[in-house]
C-alpha cells in the first residue's frame, strides 16, 4: 500500500500533466478571443502550490503567509508586511491604524480631516466617511491622473490630519512634493499602490518602491492586479507601532501578537493587568481596538507565493505593452490625450488611459461602445468623480460631510471623457495590434466623416 508521501506526489504530477494539457486545449480556443483588460496569468505552480496548501488543510494563515509576507517585505525593501483579504480591507487597516489611542496626539479623531481626491476607486474614501473623519477632495492633473500638489498645501486646516490617496493606475504621484508637505505640517501618509505594484520612484537619491515612501502602503492581489492570489491584499511599513497597530486590528483587535495555533509566545500569557480585567487575564482573549477579521487563508497565500516569483516578469511585461500602445497610438494626439509618467518615476503601468479631446468629432462613449462591440474591454477610471455617485446623495443634499477644493474640474473632465485598456502581462502582440487597429480605424473614420459634412 502506498504511504501518503507517495500518493501526495502522484497527485502533484497529475496536476502537472492535467495543466499542460488543459493549457494547450485553451491554446487552440484563443483565435478571435475577447481581449480583455485583465486577466490571471499562472502556470503549473500556482496550481501545485495550491494543492499543496489543501493537502495540510491548515485553511487559515499559516506557513505560505508567513512566507509570502516575508517575501513581499523583501521585494519592497519594508521591514514590516501583514497580508489581508484584499485591498479594500488593506486600505480600511492602513486609516484605522492611524486612528489608535496609541498613537496620541496624532491620532485621527471623528471630525478630522483627510485629503484625497475624487477621481479614483471608492474604498481608498470610504473608510474615512465610515469612521467619521472629512475626506477632502482636491483636483488631478492631465494627463498625470495624480492628485495636483500645488492645491495640496491650500486644502490644509488645523483639522488636517493626513493625506489617503492612490497612485493612479500604476502612476506614481509626486511623492517629492507631497511627502514634503506632510513632513512640514506632521501629517500622516498612506500609498494607496493596489494600482502600482513594482510602481518605483526617485527619491533621497535612489529609487524605491511605491508604497514605502509615506507611513503605510497598500496592495490588492484581485485578479486584475499585478499579481493575484484571487482575493487578498497586504499593508505594510517601516513604523513598528504602525505595524503592531496593524495586526491588533486585522486580527480581531487583540493585544497578543501569537499567530494562530501558538501560544504564549512572550512567555507572560498569564500576567500582566490589561484594563479593569482581572490580573493575569489570558493575553490571547485582551482586546487592545476594535478590530476585525481579515486574515487570508493559507491556499491564497500558497497562490500568491507563485505569483510572486513571477512579479518581475509581469511588470516588465506591462511596461513593454503600455510603451508599445503609446508609440503606436501618438498620431492620434490631435483627438486623443495620452497618459505621462510623473517625473522622478518608473511607472509599473496598470492600464492604458485614454482621453477624448473636446474638440474631437466624437465621444468617450462612442468610441467606447465601437471598442466594447469589437470585443475589446473598456474601463472608466473608476468612480470618475465619486461625489457625484449615489453613495454621495445623502452627504451631497446635506452639504456636510466632506469638502472640496474648487470645481474639480480636471476631475469632472475625466468623468466624462475618458476611459481606459489593458497593459496586463497576459496580453499578446496581436491583441496589442488588434486594439490600436481597431482605435486608429475609429478615429480615422470618424474625422473623415467630419471632414465630409463640413
Amino acid at each position: 500500500m502506498k504511504n501518503s508521501n507517495q500518493l501526495k506526489q502522484e497527485i502533484m504530477k497529475l496536476a502537472e500533466e492535467y495543466y499542460k494539457a488543459k493549457y494547450d486545449e485553451d491554446k487552440l480556443r484563443r483565435t478571435n478571443e475577447k481581449v480583455n483588460y485583465a486577466g490571471r496569468v499562472y502556470d503549473e505552480k500556482e496550481i501545485l502550490n495550491l494543492i499543496d496548501a489543501s493537502l495540510e488543510f491548515w485553511l487559515t494563515s499559516g506557513r505560505y503567509t508567513k512566507r509570502f509576507e516575508e517575501r513581499l517585505a523583501i521585494f519592497l525593501g519594508i521591514k514590516y508586511c501583514y497580508t489581508c483579504n484584499s485591498g479594500s480591507s488593506a486600505n480600511l487597516l492602513a486609516f484605522m491604524a492611524l486612528t489608535s489611542p496609541l498613537l496620541g496626539d496624532r491620532s485621527i479623531l471623528p471630525g478630522d480631516e483627510v485629503i484625497t481626491v475624487a477621481a479614483g476607486f471608492p474604498t481608498t474614501v470610504a473608510p474615512i466617511i465610515q469612521y467619521g473623519a472629512i475626506p477632502v477632495f482636491v483636483d488631478i492633473t492631465i494627463p498625470q491622473y495624480n492628485i495636483d500638489s500645488n492645491q495640496v498645501e491650500k486644502a490644509i486646516t488645523d483639522k488636517t490630519k493626513a493625506i489617503m490617496i492612490a497612485h493612479t493606475l500604476g502612476n506614481p504621484f509626486d511623492l517629492f512634493e507631497i511627502k514634503s508637505i506632510c513632513d512640514k505640517h506632521n501629517l500622516w501618509l498612506i500609498e494607496d499602490n493596489c494600482d502600482a505594484l513594482g510602481s518605483k520612484y526617485h527619491v533621497d537619491g535612489k529609487w524605491r518602491y511605491t508604497g514605502t515612501i509615506g507611513d503605510i502602503g497598500t496592495s490588492s492581489f484581485y485578479p486584475p492586479h499585478h499579481m493575484t492570489m484571487g482575493e487578498g491584499g497586504a499593508v505594510y511599513t517601516d513604523n513598528p507601532l504602525l505595524a503592531k497597530i496593524v495586526l491588533s486590528l486585522r486580527d480581531w483587535g487583540r493585544d497578543c501578537s501569537c499567530p494562530s495555533g501558538v501560544d504564549n509566545k512572550c512567555g507572560n500569557r498569564f500576567e500582566g493587568q490589561h484594563g479593569e480585567l482581572p490580573h493575569g487575564y489570558d493575553h490571547k482573549y485582551v482586546y487592545s481596538h476594535f478590530g476585525y477579521n481579515l486574515k487570508i487563508t493559507d491556499l491564497q497565500a500558497a497562490i500568491g507565493c507563485a505569483q510572486l516569483e513571477k512579479l518581475e516578469g509581469f511588470i516588465q511585461a506591462r511596461i513593454k505593452n503600455w510603451d508599445y500602445l503609446k508609440k503606436e497610438l501618438i498620431e492620434l494626439g490631435d483627438v486623443l490625450i495620452f497618459p505621462e509618467a510623473n517625473e522622478n518615476s518608473q511607472p509599473s503601468w496598470f492600464g492604458f488611459l485614454i482621453g477624448v479631446k473636446e474638440e474631437a468629432s466624437f465621444s468617450r462613449d462612442e468610441i467606447v461602445k465601437y471598442l466594447e462591440e469589437s470585443n475589446i474591454q473598456t474601463r472608466m477610471l473608476f468612480a470618475g468623480n465619486l461625489i457625484m455617485h449615489p453613495c454621495f446623495d445623502k452627504l451631497r443634499k446635506q452639504k456636510k460631510g466632506y469638502r472640496q477644493m474648487g470645481n474639480l474640474s480636471n476631475t469632472n473632465y475625466v468623468m466624462k471623457h475618458s476611459f481606459w485598456i489593458g497593459v496586463y502581462p497576459g496580453m499578446t502582440q496581436a491583441m496589442l495590434d488588434y486594439m490600436i487597429e481597431c482605435i486608429k480605424s475609429f478615429v480615422k473614420s470618424n474625422n473623415q466623416m467630419k471632414i465630409t459634412n463640413v
